[in-house]
């Protein structure tokens, strides 16, 4: 299955297809299953409204995506929007991040989860192939990665090191990371889990992973490298096309990619894609009760959010979605260009729609007025404005007024 553009109504039909193809909890006999639909009392099931909100009529019927349905096995009762979930696998690893063939892969419940879902996997392999012990094991990323490292870090009990950025480009410092290496190898690590950005949190930053990789593969490191994407993922591929972080690439094994940001789903919609044979390293045998057990760091989890992925991407299609990319890219760069002419200074991915403002040249108070987001609450060094959807230049241009006028202050 591939990435194509669909119409409404053949989008209405098609999940409406696919909850025929799920057990219905009233018109079947449902025994086994601890769950049901939403409660009636307090989620309208009236057919006259729910006849033509597809997405509505998936949360009524409330199924229970728990496991990986990329796998071999998976619970019959929801067969049919399992199958939707493997068609957003399938586009996303393949249309839009490069890939060739079959992956595996979920929807996850955030970015978080499906980084810290990489990391364990990963952590599991060596210490499954290479008798590893958690102390021989460390992430590898930048100081500019997202908290999910940390929190990983923290509750599978491996080492993490972060190599230093520039503090004005945000780009990978090699000597930096050079110096990391030697000093966790010098602490007794063997093995490296490297997370490298796609578009970070806070500066919209990508990282060149061949600083990673020339360094580990030049001292017979054994790695693996998962890229957070969770910010860029429906973003930087269409903006950059010549970009290599994707699965062409040799040295990507797994990508976090959130459809709760620049795909505008609900929150709680993070997706985790991962080349075949490597989900078995997180399959717990001790989900008997689940068919097929379960590789997912989760479990239980709602097919209404996979469906929602389904029906935005195939609302767009590729090429209507590289046009509103194209749009966003064009507000992006207009606002770049008040900001250049004020001579306030910034820092811009010219693939991304984040601008981080130095603090200096913003007032906690204009701050507050327009929503910007600090880099630290406590102590901000940057203001991040980020060009999404509902970003207008309208909305913009009373910043730049303010921002214009501060400055002349000074």
């Amino acid at each position: 299955m591939r990435w194509v553009k669909k119409e409404q109504d053949d989008i209405k039909s098609y999940i409406f297809n696919a909850l025929d193809n799920n057990k219905n909890y009233v018109k079947e006999k449902v025994l086994g299953i601890p769950a049901s639909y939403l409660d009636s009392k307090v989620f309208s099931q009236d057919n006259a409204i729910l006849k033509d909100a597809p997405f509505l009529s998936v949360m009524v019927n409330n199924p229970n995506h728990i496991g990986c349905h990329t796998l071999d096995a998976s619970e019959s009762f929801f067969s049919g929007t399992q199958a939707i979930e493997r068609e957003v696998i399938s586009f996303t690893a393949n249309d839009i991040l490069k890939g060739e063939g079959d992956f595996d892969g979920y929807i996850a419940s955030g970015g978080t989860e499906a980084n810290i879902q990489a990391i364990w996997i990963y952590r599991n392999y060596f210490i499954q192939r290479y008798n590893a012990r958690h102390d021989e094991i460390c992430i590898l990323c930048s100081e500019d990665s997202h908290y999910s490292m940390d929190k990983a870090a923290n509750l599978l009990n491996v080492r993490i090191y972060k190599a230093a950025v520039d503090a004005n480009t945000r780009a990978l410092s090699a000597v930096d990371v050079e110096l990391t290496v030697e000093t966790a190898l010098d602490e007794g690590v063997k093995y490296f889990i490297v997370v490298a950005n796609m578009m970070t949190t806070m500066f919209g930053s990508v990282d060149d992973y061949n600083v990673y990789t020339d360094t580990l593969i030049a001292r017979n490191c054994k790695f693996k490298l998962h890229v957070d994407a969770a910010y860029g993922g429906f973003y930087y591929p269409f903006s950059n096309p010549d970009n290599e972080l994707n699965f062409a690439n040799e040295h990507v094994t797994s990508i976090t990619l959130d459809a709760h940001k620049m795909a505008q789903a609900p929150y709680g919609t993070g997706i985790f894609l991962i080349r075949k044979g490597f989900m078995g390293y997180a399959t717990t045998k001790e989900a008997s009760y689940v068919k097929g057990d379960d590789s997912t760091l989760i479990g239980s989890r709602s097919g209404a959010n996979a469906v929602a992925v389904w029906m935005i991407l195939s609302k767009y299609g590729p090429h209507e979605w590289f046009e509103k990319i194209v749009v966003l890219q064009n507000r992006t760069s207009w606002l770049c260009k008040q900001l250049d002419e004020q001579a306030i200074d910034y820092y811009r991915n010219p693939f991304s729609n984040i601008i981080a403002i130095k603090g200096a040249f913003i007032s906690p108070n204009v701050a507050r007025r327009y929503g910007l987001v600090p880099d630290n609450h406590n102590n901000p060094d940057w203001y991040k404005v980020v060009v999404m959807e509902h970003v207008s230049i309208e909305k913009v241009e009373p910043l730049i007024q303010e921002l214009g006028e501060l400055s002349l202050q000074d």
